[in-house]
């Protein structure tokens, strides 16, 4: 898998690259500021790109205006993002439009080695990838909502739903059947309204759409 990251921390950038070829990757490019983020990601044209979203010169959003810039010019690039803190407007815009091959954590979430490989895995193959503090926020913070109708387990199972979970991931992790997960999705989808026919990623999405339009 070939990877563009974007990272103005020296110290994170290096450590992502060394992580990123020990696991078998290429690391294309490296960008340091946000005006190198876009020049990269055309050039090398990767397979996933790996973006900080506070980046210099402004230290504001420059990385996710590279992202989506990049996604309209190249249309499907997988990107997954970083983030310091939990943003949910960033979330939302980079999910906006039932995009796919997206993905959203925080930063802690790379020293979970195990875990950030498998994010960046699904987000390359066009899933999601949602950090678990951001579906917390999102899923808590709207009240007088449909989400109020949903059980403890259906919130469970909801959840894992958004962070790109698939069901037989979302089975092992609650120790149910994946029958079981197949209900409560079922039950989850007609207490949101949301379509019951769409399967895989595209029902994610669905989710995700939901959640952030709460």
């Amino acid at each position: 898998m070939r990877v563009v990251i974007a990272e103005d921390n020296a110290l994170l950038r290096e450590g992502l690259v060394l992580l990123l070829t020990s696991a078998g990757h290429e690391v294309a490019a490296v960008a340091g500021s946000g005006p190198e983020v876009l020049p990269a990601l055309l050039e090398h044209r990767p397979d996933v790109a790996v973006l900080d979203v506070r980046m210099p010169p402004g230290f504001r959003d420059e990385g996710l205006r590279a992202a989506l810039e990049a996604r309209r010019q190249m249309p499907g690039l997988p990107v997954l993002v970083l983030s310091q803190y939990v943003e949910e407007s960033y979330a939302a815009e980079l999910l906006g439009g039932g995009a796919s091959g997206v993905g959203y954590l925080l930063k802690d979430r790379v020293g979970r080695v195990d875990e950030f490989l498998d994010a960046l895995d699904r987000v390359a193959a066009g899933g999601t990838a949602l950090d678990p503090e951001v579906v917390t926020e999102l899923l808590t913070r709207r009240k007088d909502s449909p989400l109020d109708s949903l059980t403890p387990r259906e919130r469970e199972v909801l959840k894992l739903m958004a962070e790109g979970h698939d069901n037989a991931t979302i089975a092992r992790t609650l120790v149910v059947t994946e029958r079981a997960v197949s209900k409560h999705i079922g039950n989850v989808f007609l207490k949101l309204g949301l379509p019951t026919s769409d399967s895989g990623h595209r029902r994610v999405l669905a989710v995700l759409a939901y959640l952030n339009n709460a």
